[in-house]
């Protein structure tokens, strides 16, 4: 399984990007996406247009992971783990999902998940 953060959900909704077409190759491979509730969030916060949040929503297939308890504990050992950076917060949050359902990450934000590789994490390798 794929989690897809927020800058995927973005730009999968521009053709020819990367992303997009990453996106489209995973599907017809059959690889199961998903995303974070705390991604879904900041997505939404947008600027995106309902048809944009329609289709995103197809392609995962309602595939948004909410923000349990064990992720919250995961999130905040990522957290205390990489030295209690405010700006590391969300992406805790974003990685500790990824970790909890066993995913890889895909994202463009290499270097602010990294800081959570060595705790779990696993990220789709881009070739």
């Amino acid at each position: 399984m794929i989690l897809l953060d927020t800058n995927y959900l973005i730009r999968s909704l521009i053709p020819d990007t990367s992303e997009a077409l990453r996106i489209i190759e995973w599907i017809s491979g059959e690889e199961m996406l998903c995303t974070s509730g705390i991604a879904w969030y900041e997505f939404l916060c947008g600027p995106v247009e309902e048809e944009g949040i329609a289709v995103v929503y197809s392609f995962l297939e309602g595939r948004v992971l909410p923000f349990t308890a064990d992720q919250a504990t995961e999130a905040a050992n990522l957290f205390n783990l990489t030295g209690r950076k405010r700006n590391l917060r969300i992406d805790a949050m974003i990685a500790s999902a990824a970790i909890v359902a066993n995913a890889e990450i895909a994202t463009e934000n290499i270097s602010d998940f990294a800081h959570f590789l060595p705790f779990g994490l696993q990220m789709v390798q881009m070739n």
